[in-house]
């Protein structure tokens, strides 16, 4: 009879342990198991995902999984999303979320139609990860699911991918969505191509009532570079939530927009140093002459963050023809 080599020799010192009544003991064993990084072990460790009647046990297989790229280790951790344990389908997500092959990719593909809302949404946002072209056809249906995580993931997936054909829908989740989340996600998304017709959109979610959502326009108005976004930009300027109007100031320094110099100088006065600080910068940016005295009284400013912003600004100005 053949010996066994010494790696088959440690999985089966390792099986009292790994069987043993004590659940305790079974999670340590299936952890040094790992440990041993053989083919020979990923059976075990599948079997444990599947079978023990201990939830910690079974989160800690599916953790240890994550390091496994097999069909059959993924495709136990797809079935672990649907796992009676909490924590067992939130260690299963992360490991999918970790996973880097577009084969893993068409495996996880099918759960995104499972019936569960939680299997839905994290196997989008594993398969956002992967990058998979095979994916778009499934965020596109599921901007329409009625679970909100499920949207959010699809429109990560669709802005990650650059998918200019889902432009209108996500213009449309921007500006309508029932959620903050998906409203807010579907906004960061449009920035994914410098096209004006998600203007309006844009525009209506600088009005959002939630300020997440307004901040999130502001960044993106500032991404694309469309100087039309300016006017709205500048009206941001004066939003309730002073992280808006900080993104708004940075958006309006990357557009160069010209008629934002005195909405921005005056932000040079703000209670809030990191407001003033992107107001001096985004001066900087318009290299208009005229906001010199604002940019020279601001050199005395109490914050060295502010002060050194200042003199990167008036740096500007000097250098810019006049």
């Amino acid at each position: 009879m053949t010996e066994p080599n010494t790696d088959i020799r440690e999985i089966l010192a390792l099986l009292p342990r790994l069987t043993d009544a004590d659940a305790g003991v079974r999670r340590i064993a299936l952890i040094d198991l790992a440990d041993l990084e053989e083919p020979e072990g990923l059976p075990w460790l599948v079997q444990a995902l599947h079978q023990d009647p201990d939830g910690a046990v079974r989160a800690e297989a599916a953790r240890l999984l994550e390091a496994w790229e097999e069909p059959e280790a993924v495709g136990a951790l797809c079935a672990a999303l649907a796992d009676s344990d909490h924590s067992v389908r939130d260690a299963a997500a992360q490991s999918l979320s970790e996973l880097k092959s577009l084969e893993a990719g068409t495996l996880i593909l099918p759960w995104a139609d499972h019936a569960d809302a939680f299997v839905r949404s994290r196997a989008l946002r594993a398969l956002r990860e992967l990058r998979l072209p095979d994916s778009v056809p499934v965020a596109l249906r599921a901007l329409h699911d009625r679970d909100a995580r499920v949207r959010r993931e699809a429109v990560g997936i669709l802005g990650w991918l650059k998918q200019r054909d889902a432009l209108p829908a996500l213009a449309r989740l921007a500006s309508e969505d029932p959620d903050t989340e998906v409203r807010r996600a579907a906004t960061g998304a449009l920035g994914l191509a410098c096209d004006p017709e998600v203007l309006p959109a844009l525009r209506t979610a600088l009005r959002d009532r939630e300020w997440q959502v307004r901040e999130e326009a502001a960044t993106t108005l500032g991404k694309i570079g469309l100087s039309e976004g300016g006017d709205a930009l500048v009206e941001a300027l004066a939003d309730s939530y002073w992280q808006v109007r900080l993104r708004a100031a940075r958006a309006l320094g990357t557009l160069r927009h010209a008629g934002a110099r005195e909405a921005l100088a005056e932000l040079l006065g703000h209670s809030i140093s990191n407001l003033r600080k992107e107001a001096a910068l985004a001066l900087g940016e318009l290299a208009d002459p005229a906001a010199l005295p604002a940019l020279q009284a601001a050199e005395q400013d109490g914050d060295p963050e502010v002060r050194k912003a200042v003199r990167i600004a008036l740096t500007q100005l000097q250098r810019s023809p006049r």
